[in-house]
């Protein structure tokens, strides 16, 4: 795995923004990075390559990226739903929006649909609790969810990918 000129130069500018020896800080940034380079999920490889980068033990890389649901250690769909499961969400109905993409998509949380167009994620909270349900796709934030509007994400999201192919 190595990063392309342009991310390695962002790298070089994230690392300078801490002091001498500290370049374990600059984990999560170089992390979404990797992620990005990687297609979207952090293989052994990538994590190995952004330890060499930040001269750092591989196992501080893995500790930080198991422990965050932001980061994917397998690959993932087209379209990332990751759904929160806290306790608003929860009370507002996560469980059936949950229940229903796995219906509507014929996967399990963690999963990937055949065609690697969808994978649902379930993650703790996105910190939206007056907007719950909610799910995060991408930087996108979509809230106050219901069965028609994750049936309208859902067609939306294969609209583009058509138009997109």
């Amino acid at each position: 795995m190595k990063f392309s000129e342009q991310k390695i130069q962002k790298v070089k500018e994230i690392i300078a923004r801490f002091p001498e020896g500290k370049h374990k800080s600059a984990l999560i940034p170089v992390l979404h990075i990797a992620q990005e380079e990687n297609g979207g999920w952090l293989s052994v490889e990538a994590m190995d390559h952004v330890a060499e980068l930040l001269q750092i033990k591989p196992i501080e890389v893995y500790e930080v990226a198991t422990f965050y649901s932001m980061y994917n250690l397998k690959p993932v769909g087209k379209f990332l739903f990751e759904v929160c499961q806290t306790g608003p969400c929860m009370l507002n109905g996560s469980d059936q929006i949950i229940d229903h993409i796995k219906q509507k998509l014929g996967i399990k949380a963690g999963e990937t649909t055949g065609d690697g167009m969808f994978t649902l994620k379930t993650v703790e909270c996105l910190g939206a609790c007056g907007y719950a349900p909610m799910m995060q796709m991408g930087k996108f934030y979509k809230e106050h969810l219901t069965i028609d509007k994750v049936d309208k994400i859902i067609a939306e999201c294969r609209s583009n990918a058509e138009r997109n192919n």
